[in-house]
C-alpha cells in the first residue's frame, strides 16, 4: 500500500528550488522564521552532488530545517523521512531527522518522540544519508511513534558544535508501509492504528479504528498484551498473536469466527476465555450458540455463570453451549462449605425458615439438612436483615425451632446467581467432575433448560441440581450419568444424578450408573421415557435403594419404557406431608407402563415399587401399573410392591381407580393384580363360602368390590345333585378385610371364578 499512489495523498515536501519561503528555521508552524528571511541559509543551485540544495550556517545550539507544509500522519501508514547532507567547512555537527507533531486545530501533540537517531558528521565533502520512520504504530523499526498526531512539519536538526557550513539535499518523505505489513492485501495490524500492547494503555480506540479500516480484511492483534477498558465489538475476522485484557464487566464481541478457540487465542487463559465467550453469547443477537470446538476447559473453581456477565440477572432468549468438555482440576476450589444455624419452621409459611442465626453465611444453593427435612431441599434465597432463608420445598415434620445444616456443593457450571434463566441448552458436553466437583446447578427460576447428549462423569455430590423452579419444563435427553461411587455399596453412596422441583420435566433416553438415587422428582407432570438406571448388583442379598423418588403424592407423572435395574421406584409425600383430607387426591395420578424391572442377587424382601406416606390419612386415587416385566434372577422375591409404614399406613378403605394388569412376573412368588381374576374351589358343601384374596391384591389391599362371580362347572349339593343359583357377596371380611363371603341359600360345593377389586373404580 502506498497512500501517495492509492489515495492521492501528498507526502513529498517542495524542493528547495521552489523557494525557501516554505522552509522554516524554527519548528515549521505558521509564523515561524523561514530561510527566505533568516540570513543563515541560502539556496545553492549547482552543487556537484546534489544539484540544487540548501546551505545552512549552524549558528545556534540546534539549527532546524522544517517544511512548513502539513505532512499527514495516517493510521496504517509508515512514513520514511530521508535526507542527504554533507559538511562543507567549520566544526562538524551531528544531524537527525526531526519534526513537530500536530493535532486538530493546530495544537501540538505533546509527549511524543520528535527526533530520530542522530548521526555525527566526521569528514568534509562526504555525503551522509539519515533516515527515520514515523507512524502511529508502536512497532520495532518505528523511530518516532506519533499516536494521536494528525500531521507533522518534518525536516532535520543540526546539533553539536556550532559555526560549520552544511549542505542539505531535497528532503524526501515516502510511504514505506510495505516494510511492516506481511500481507498488505489481507491484514490490518491494530498497532498501525495506535495500539500499544503494553498491558496498561487503553487500546480500545485503536482496535475499533483497525476494525473500521479492515473492510473485509483480517485484523491482526500482533505480539503484546492489549488492554481494552471498554466494550469492543469487531466486525472483521481477527488473528491473534498477542492477547488482550479487559475488565469483567466489559464485553469483547467477535462477530466473525465466534467460538471458544478464538476467545482462547484472544485471552490466553481457558477459564477467562470461556467467561468472555459466554458473556458475548448473551449480549450479541447474531450468535445463538457457543461452539467449544471440542476443547477441554480445565476449571480450578466453580464457573459462576451469572458473574461472567454481571449486568444480567434474568435471561430468556435461546442460547446454546456445545461440543466440548469441562474438567475439575485442583482441590481447594471445590471444597463443600457447611454452615449450621438455628431456625424456625412454620407450616403456614412452608417455603421459608425464620429467625435463622448466622443467616449471612447461608449460601443460595445450599442443601438443607435437619429433622423433618425431605430429600433435596435447597436454599433459593435469603433475607439477611429479616433473618429469613427461603427453601425450595415444604418440610414434612419440622414445625418449631431446631438447628439446620446447610451444605453448599460446588459445581462446574453454576447458574444460581441468576434470578431466572430460560431457554438455555447444553449440548454434547462432558462434565468431568473427577470426584472433585458436581456438574450443573440451575438458576432458582426459569423455563425449559435443556441438557442433551451430554456426559456427566464422576460428580462428587450431584449431577444436575435444581434449587428452585428453574427446572420448569426442563428436558434431559440422551445423556449419560456415571457415578464416582461405583466401588461403594449403594447404601454407602451419597451422590444423586439429578433432582427437580417444578412441573413438565421430560427425562428421556438417558443411562444412569450407580448413584444413590438417579432422580428425586419434586414436581408434577413429569415424563420418564426410555431411560436405563441401575444401582449395581454385586452384593448378595444386598440393599437396593430408590432409583427414582417421586416426592409429590399426586404428580400426574408417566414412567414408561424404561429399564429399571436393581433399583426401587419410591413414591412419597415428603415435600407435601399434610394429611389427605376432604377432596384431596392423595397418592395418584401416575402411570407405570411398559417398563423392564430387573434385579439380581436381592433378598426376598426386596420390592420394585414402594409407597411411603409421610403422615396419616393417605390413600391411592389413580395409579396404573400395566404392561411391565418384573424379573429377578439368582433368587425369588416375595412380591413386587409394598407400603413403607415407617410413618403411617395407607387408608385402604379409600382406594380408587387402581389398575395392575398385563404385567409379566418372573422370579416373583406372589403375583399381584387389580382387578384380580381368581378361582376358588369348595370341596365340602356349605351355604357360605369364604374366599381369601391374599396375596393377590396390590399392597395387600382389602377385598372391597366383586365385579362378577361365575360358576366354573356345575354346583352340587351334599347329595351331589346339580344346583343352579347365584350367590350373595359380602366383601371386606376376615380380620384383615381381604376375604369375601359368598352366600348360596343352600349348602353347595364346586368351583367359581370371580373378579375382585381393592378399589372403587368409579
Amino acid at each position: 500500500m502506498n497512500k501517495a499512489i492509492t489515495d492521492g495523498v501528498v507526502l513529498m515536501p517542495l524542493p528547495f528550488a521552489a523557494g525557501l519561503g516554505v522552509w522554516s528555521s524554527g519548528d515549521g508552524t505558521p509564523g515561524s522564521d523561514t530561510y527566505s528571511v533568516s540570513g543563515n541559509g541560502v539556496f545553492v543551485s549547482a552543487d556537484q552532488d546534489f544539484g540544487g540544495c540548501l546551505e545552512v550556517l549552524k549558528d545556534t545550539a540546534t539549527a532546524r530545517v522544517r517544511y512548513m507544509g502539513e505532512t499527514p500522519v495516517l493510521p496504517g501508514c509508515y512514513l520514511q523521512v530521508r535526507a542527504s547532507v554533507k559538511a562543507i567547512a567549520g566544526p562538524l555537527p551531528a544531524v537527525r531527522i526531526s519534526g513537530w507533531a500536530g493535532k486538530a486545530g493546530g495544537i501540538e501533540a505533546t509527549g511524543l518522540t520528535t527526533t530520530g537517531p542522530s548521526t555525527q558528521l566526521t569528514t568534509y565533502g562526504d555525503v551522509v544519508e539519515i533516515t527515520a520512520i514515523i507512524a502511529i504504530a508502536d512497532k520495532t523499526g518505528v523511530d518516532m511513534v506519533w499516536d494521536g498526531a494528525l500531521y507533522g512539519h518534518l525536516g532535520i536538526d543540526l546539533t553539536g558544535a556550532s559555526g560549520g557550513l552544511v549542505r542539505v539535499d531535497d528532503i524526501v518523505v515516502e510511504d514505506v508501509t510495505s516494510y511492516f505489513t506481511r500481507d498488505i492485501m489481507s491484514v490490518v495490524d491494530v498497532r498501525d492504528y495506535g495500539a500499544k500492547g503494553d498491558g496498561s494503555t487503553d487500546d480500545t480506540v485503536a482496535f475499533e479504528a483497525a476494525d473500521a479500516a479492515a473492510s473485509g480484511r483480517t485484523v491482526l492483534v500482533s505480539e503484546g498484551v492489549f488492554k481494552l477498558n471498554q466494550d469492543v465489538t469487531l466486525d472483521s475476522k481477527v488473528r491473534f498473536e498477542g492477547t488482550i485484557t479487559q475488565p469483567d464487566d466489559k464485553r469483547f464481541i467477535l462477530k466473525k469466527e465466534y467460538d471458544f478457540e478464538s476467545y482462547l487465542n484472544a485471552f490466553g487463559d481457558e477459564e477467562l476465555a470461556f467467561k468472555k465467550a459466554y458473556q458475548a453469547l448473551l449480549n450479541f443477537a447474531d450468535h445463538e450458540s457457543l461452539d467449544l470446538c471440542g476443547r477441554r476447559i480445565s476449571l480450578s473453581e466453580p464457573m459462576d455463570m451469572q458473574a461472567a456477565d454481571p449486568t444480567r440477572t434474568v435471561f430468556a432468549t435461546r442460547r446454546v453451549i456445545r461440543n466440548g468438555q469441562f474438567e475439575a482440576i485442583g482441590t481447594t476450589g471445590w471444597d463443600t462449605q457447611t454452615v449450621t444455624s438455628a431456625g424456625t419452621y412454620n407450616t403456614s409459611n412452608p417455603t421459608r425458615l425464620t429467625n435463622v442465626t448466622n443467616v449471612a453465611n447461608v449460601q443460595v444453593g445450599s442443601l438443607v439438612l435437619g429433622v423433618g427435612v425431605g430429600r433435596e431441599v435447597y436454599v433459593t434465597g435469603t433475607n439477611i436483615g429479616a433473618q429469613i432463608v427461603y427453601i425450595s420445598q415444604p418440610l414434612y415434620d419440622a414445625a418449631g425451632t431446631q438447628t439446620y445444616t446447610f451444605k453448599r456443593f460446588k459445581y462446574l457450571l453454576d447458574f444460581s446467581g441468576y434470578d431466572s434463566l430460560s431457554q438455555f441448552v447444553l449440548d454434547d458436553i462432558e462434565f468431568q467432575g473427577n470426584g472433585k466437583a458436581s456438574g450443573i446447578m440451575l438458576a432458582p427460576g426459569g423455563l425449559t433448560f435443556h441438557v442433551r447428549d451430554c456426559f456427566i462423569t464422576k460428580p462428587r455430590d450431584r449431577g444436575i441440581t435444581s434449587i428452585g423452579t428453574g427446572c420448569q419444563g426442563m428436558m434431559i435427553d440422551r445423556c449419560q450419568f456415571n457415578s464416582n461411587e461405583t466401588s461403594l455399596d449403594v447404601q454407602d453412596r451419597v451422590s444423586i444424578a439429578l433432582n427437580t422441583n417444578a412441573n413438565d420435566v421430560k427425562i428421556r433416553d438417558n443411562r444412569i450408573m450407580m448413584f444413590r438415587h438417579f432422580a428425586v422428582l419434586g414436581g408434577a407432570t413429569t415424563l420418564l421415557t426410555g431411560n436405563h438406571w441401575f444401582q449395581g448388583d454385586g452384593q448378595q442379598n444386598g440393599v437396593r435403594m430408590a432409583g427414582v423418588v417421586i416426592t409429590t403424592p399426586n404428580p400426574s407423572t408417566s414412567i414408561n419404557n424404561n429399564y429399571i435395574d436393581n433399583a426401587i421406584l419410591e413414591w412419597t409425600n415428603e415435600h407435601s406431608a399434610e394429611p389427605a383430607l376432604g377432596n384431596q387426591f392423595s397418592f395418584g395420578g401416575m402411570t407405570v407402563t411398559s417398563n423392564i424391572f430387573f434385579a439380581s442377587n436381592v433378598a426376598a424382601s426386596f420390592k420394585f415399587i414402594v409407597i411411603k406416606p409421610y403422615g396419616p390419612g393417605h390413600f391411592i386415587h389413580g395409579f396404573a401399573v400395566t404392561g411391565n416385566t418384573f424379573r429377578t434372577i439368582n433368587g425369588y422375591i416375595d412380591r413386587i410392591e409394598k407400603v413403607d409404614t415407617t410413618f403411617a399406613d395407607l387408608e385402604f378403605n379409600r382406594m380408587r381407580t387402581i389398575d395392575f394388569s398385563g404385567n409379566v412376573f418372573h422370579g416373583v412368588t406372589d403375583e399381584v393384580f387389580n382387578p384380580a381374576y381368581l378361582t376358588h374351589t369348595q370341596s365340602t358343601a356349605s351355604s357360605t363360602w369364604t374366599l381369601d384374596t391374599e396375596p393377590y391384591l396390590p399392597f395387600r389391599g382389602r377385598a372391597r368390590f366383586v365385579d362378577s362371580v361365575v360358576a366354573s362347572g356345575t354346583l352340587r349339593n351334599s347329595g351331589n345333585t346339580a344346583v343352579y343359583l347365584a350367590p350373595s357377596v359380602d366383601t371386606g371380611q376376615g380380620s384383615n378385610l381381604r376375604e369375601i363371603n359368598l352366600g348360596w341359600g343352600t349348602a353347595v360345593k364346586g368351583e367359581v371364578r370371580y373378579i375382585v377389586r381393592m378399589d372403587n373404580p368409579l
